[in-house]
């Protein structure tokens, strides 16, 4: 039976959760940024990628009919990178402030990250992603490491955000090394905390079959991004069924692919519309609103 809980869209809306945008310089540049950071590499190293800049965002905002976009940051390794690009989105942000929320990065290892984190807040950020343990070289279940970044979560009412990745199946660009288990010692450290797993959380819901594993995710959220490179077009009834369709969050992963790509392929879907709302935007604007008022 699918898991729909009764409550109200507060508004019919559209919320991309997981967009990327990057300056311009870096996109110029970008053979230099791929000598400075692994993560970059890993998803940039294919000159046919396509990196987007703010604008180009909100064009295809305009052009496929969504309200609003969270934009996460990669998953850069030092403070130099984390800063420069959060500088870039907390800028565009102030630029668009109803159309964009802007997603930070730190690197959790260092001294200055928290520092970081209240710079960032200050300016307006919501969250903290796209984290990618793998590049970054710390350990999600490492307590001693997550918990400053989950005490500053807590104070200022963000949201976390992680790639992860099937441990099973064909291989692409920026797959990496954070599969389920990984995010789920994370998880069960932390459990009051809203944390959104990207790319369907690697296959994390399928343990949902688990109780010990439904209960421990009653704060965790899954987004669909890169959905038509992962799984088959089931998988939203699938998800819907074992963790409830208020925790799947619609994302493309633009520019990877088209914003309405993801968009037309949920509302083709043979779920009951009420549930297409849901995943479109409104367990995003709920989520977001939410943790504004925590």
């Amino acid at each position: 039976m699918l898991r729909c809980p009764q409550f109200a869209i507060i508004e019919k809306v559209i919320i991309d959760f997981h967009t990327h945008i990057c300056p311009p310089h870096i996109r110029e540049e970008r053979s230099h940024y791929l000598r400075l950071d692994r993560c970059f590499a890993s998803l940039y190293g294919n000159p046919k990628a396509k990196l987007a800049t703010a604008e180009e965002l909100i064009a295809s905002m305009d052009e496929d009919g969504v309200d609003l976009s969270v934009v996460v940051n990669f998953g850069w390794s030092s403070d130099e990178l984390c800063r420069e690009t959060n500088d870039y989105i907390l800028e565009a942000v102030s630029r668009y402030p109803k159309r964009l929320v802007g997603f930070i990065m730190v690197q959790p290892k260092s001294a200055q990250a928290m520092a970081e984190i209240e710079r960032c807040v200050a300016g307006g950020a919501r969250g903290v992603g796209e984290l990618r343990s793998d590049t970054q070289g710390f350990d999600m279940g490492d307590q001693a490491v997550m918990g400053p970044l989950v005490e500053a979560a807590r104070k200022h009412r963000l949201i976390l955000l992680s790639h992860v990745s099937e441990p099973v199946g064909h291989q692409y660009f920026g797959k990496g090394a954070v599969t389920p288990d990984i995010i789920y010692r994370f998880v069960t450290n932390f459990p009051d905390l809203p944390l959104v797993c990207a790319h369907w959380g690697g296959g994390l819901p399928f343990y949902a079959l688990m109780p010990e594993v439904a209960e421990a995710l009653s704060q965790t959220y899954f987004d669909t991004a890169a959905t038509p490179f992962l799984y088959r077009d089931d998988v939203f009834k699938h998800v819907a069924e074992l963790v409830g369709a208020g925790k799947i969050l619609f994302g493309s992963d633009y520019p990877l692919m088209p914003q309405r790509r993801v968009i037309n392929l949920i509302r083709a879907l043979t779920l009951p519309d009420e549930v297409k709302e849901m995943i479109l935007g409104g367990n995003a604007q709920r989520l977001l609103e939410e943790t504004r008022r925590r």
